[in-house]
């Protein structure tokens, strides 16, 4: 053992030095470049006897700082949190998938709140990147985990290799297509009221709310997959929702996550309510998804675009 600790110790020093080598060389050579071209190397600081690398902007290398707490804001901290919540609903699904649809709501609670945050305490730069990727892991990786759960419980790939292979590829075909509609909406959409596509957290709403409501049929769970990872790809447009209407989600997407607390408090409340609240966020869903585009328009927007339902990025 403490050989393996000497040489895994003299290992990481020779990778340790070898970067700094190299790194002092390509400063070097841009020196060389700089001043062949008349010019004052700018990641030069003589006075402060520091490197600056204008492509990486490690600045003071003497000293390591938590950059997280210089960088980010308290919305970027709930936006975090948010992609923790999702990847704890990819596990759960494993272990009980009422547990996971309620996770996946409790992320679409929190994606929604790193917005207000925003509002009143201010965003990053970073903010709307960080929303995306934290939205593939919660609205585009923890649904399809759920459906794939559902299609290899149902059936093994001995016994079924068709239906298992479309079920997984219905649910891999979800993720890709999350991943690459928030991708556009970051480029393109995201200082807009508007957004082009199902968006993910609605198809994961409707997904989640499904579940819970107990439809659990893996038929009909990789219909909806495919059919959702076909319509983000779509030019349908949906107006953001109106803030009332969003608490309004918010609020019944928080009540049937908090239901089995609810029961495991008071055996008052009756045990039919966690089902009634999942069909009505199921009902509140589905009407959005498919009235929105043409019955519904946000903030600000008084009548229907000539080209709803055909906008392009």
């Amino acid at each position: 053992m403490p050989g393996a600790v000497a040489f895994y110790t003299v290992f990481v020093r020779i990778i340790a030095l070898s970067y700094v080598v190299v790194d002092e060389w390509l400063d070097f050579r841009r020196g060389i470049w700089y001043v062949s071209r008349g010019r004052v190397p700018e990641f030069h600081d003589p006075t402060a006897r520091q490197i600056t690398n204008p492509k990486t902007r490690l600045g003071d290398r003497s000293g390591m700082r938590f950059r997280f707490v210089e960088r980010l804001g308290l919305a970027d901290a709930v936006t975090v949190a948010n992609a923790a919540v999702g990847f704890l609903a990819a596990v759960a699904a494993t272990v009980d998938l009422e547990l996971a649809a309620r996770l996946v709501l409790l992320a679409a609670v929190a994606d929604g709140l790193d917005g207000v945050v925003a509002r009143h305490r201010g965003s990053t730069d970073a903010g709307p990147f960080l929303d995306s990727l934290a939205d593939v892991a919660s609205f585009g990786v923890a649904p399809a985990a759920l459906v794939a759960v559902v299609v290899l419980d149902a059936a093994s790939f001995a016994s079924a290799p068709v239906f298992v292979g479309v079920g997984v590829g219905a649910a891999a075909l979800f993720v890709s297509a999350a991943v690459a509609r928030l991708g556009l909406y970051t480029a393109y959409d995201s200082d807009t009221r508007e957004t082009v596509g199902v968006p993910t957290t609605l198809a994961a709403t409707v997904l989640a709310a499904a579940v819970i409501a107990g439809y659990t049929d893996p038929s009909l769970l990789i219909a909806a997959t495919l059919t959702f990872a076909v319509l983000m790809g779509t030019t349908i447009t949906y107006p953001d929702l109106h803030a009332q209407d969003a608490l309004v989600m918010g609020v019944v997407q928080a009540a049937v996550i908090l239901t089995p607390v609810g029961h495991m408090a008071t055996a008052a409340l009756p045990p039919w309510i966690g089902e009634g609240f999942a069909f009505a966020l199921l009902f509140l869903s589905c009407g959005y998804l498919l009235l929105g585009p043409w019955f519904y328009w946000g903030d600000g927007i008084q009548s229907a675009p000539a080209n709803v339902g055909e906008r392009k990025v």
